[in-house]
């Protein structure tokens, strides 16, 4: 019998292979999922490859009780020896193994393409992805990037209460996502973040989007704001009700300081994101900004370090100032030509 948006996903499926990763005859692809992730993305994705006439092969395992290296001693071991000893890895994990060992290990190769869509689903994939202008999409990330790269000094703020300040340094990369055809770590497209300088940001951040943080702390979509308190790079203090309360006890659970650490941030502009509590897809909401908590991924060329584990928090609506000139307005682009491209990706 043939399934809801069976036929939308297969072309989702295609443009990762054939576009996004570029995938070539003969190369040896690697697809991972657990078994809380959706079956059906790793099939499809495993049958566009098979038809490219590339080497393919998915493992399918136990789902780990937490992310990154926390889920290291729950591997199989066939696994952890297949990650770092393919061409292309592609990760559909709900309890994802991004900056875990065996990640680590992949990206110290320098060669192999990894592009982590970690909780993905079907009906994701063919919004985020099956059904996205590309070629749109990469000339406003272009823009936003190069606009951002300029700015020394920044502020972003939310309804909800988040008021942070911070300087970014010029010799940091601010990236974009939207291909993934060079060897290192690629993310699903519509996200563009960076490490600013660590002891420059101070404020307040309001999560009032979602939360995800593994298996103890993966809070999906809010039922309440989480107040980060931030001094110098650092949380000084978690507040809020019940969900601020499972954080604050997920951190402390680390006895590690640099779980502590504000790692990086992000702007949201996938235009087919939504929040559904799913951290992938929710940390590309149009007009969000992302922080990311813990571990720092050393492509980054920050400061933090790593940490025992990961975390990413929403805010939703942001407004964004670049020395001092708003460019962004609750979500909303404000510079003509900004605001144009977004018109043509069906966002205001």
């Amino acid at each position: 019998m043939p399934e809801y948006q069976e036929l939308e996903l297969a072309k989702a499926a295609d443009i990762v292979i054939r576009e996004l990763l570029k995938v070539k005859k003969g190369e040896n692809v690697l697809i991972t999922q657990d078994t809380e992730g959706d079956w059906k993305v790793a099939e499809a994705t495993l049958r566009a490859a098979q038809a490219v006439d590339a080497k393919v092969a998915v493992i399918w395992h136990s789902a780990p009780p937490g992310v990154g290296k926390v889920a290291d001693p729950y591997l199989p071991e066939p696994l952890k020896k297949a990650i770092p000893n393919c061409d292309i890895w592609v990760e559909f994990n709900r309890e994802w193994l991004l900056y875990s060992t065996p990640w680590d290990e992949a990206m110290a190769t320098n060669r192999i393409r990894y592009l982590c869509l970690v909780g993905m689903n079907a009906p994701m994939m063919v919004r985020c992805i099956g059904k996205v202008n590309f070629d749109i999409l990469g000339k406003f990330e272009r823009k936003i990037t190069e606009m951002t790269q300029k700015a020394k000094k920044m502020k972003v703020t939310t309804p909800a209460g988040t008021n942070i300040a911070f300087e970014n340094d010029p010799k940091r990369p601010v990236d974009y996502e939207l291909t993934a055809d060079t060897p290192g770590a690629h993310f699903l497209a519509g996200q563009i973040g960076w490490a600013p300088i660590e002891e420059t940001i101070s404020g307040t951040i309001v999560f009032d989007g979602s939360f995800s943080g593994g298996a103890s702390a993966q809070l999906g979509i809010l039922c309440e704001p989480i107040t980060l308190e931030v001094k110098k790079g650092k949380i000084i203090a978690v507040k809020g009700g019940s969900e601020a309360k499972v954080v604050k006890r997920w951190l402390e659970s680390f006895k590690d300081p640099n779980m502590y650490n504000m790692a990086h941030i992000c702007y949201g502009f996938n235009p087919g994101a939504k929040l559904t509590g799913v951290c992938l897809e929710d940390e590309r909401v149009w007009g969000s900004t992302e922080w990311g908590i813990g571990d720092q991924d050393p492509t980054t060329k920050g400061k933090a370090g790593r940490a025992s584990s990961h975390a990413d928090g929403i805010c939703l609506n942001s407004s964004v100032w670049l020395d001092g000139v708003q460019v962004m307005d609750e979500g909303k682009l404000i510079p003509r030509e900004h605001a144009k491209l977004a018109h043509e990706l069906g966002k205001q």
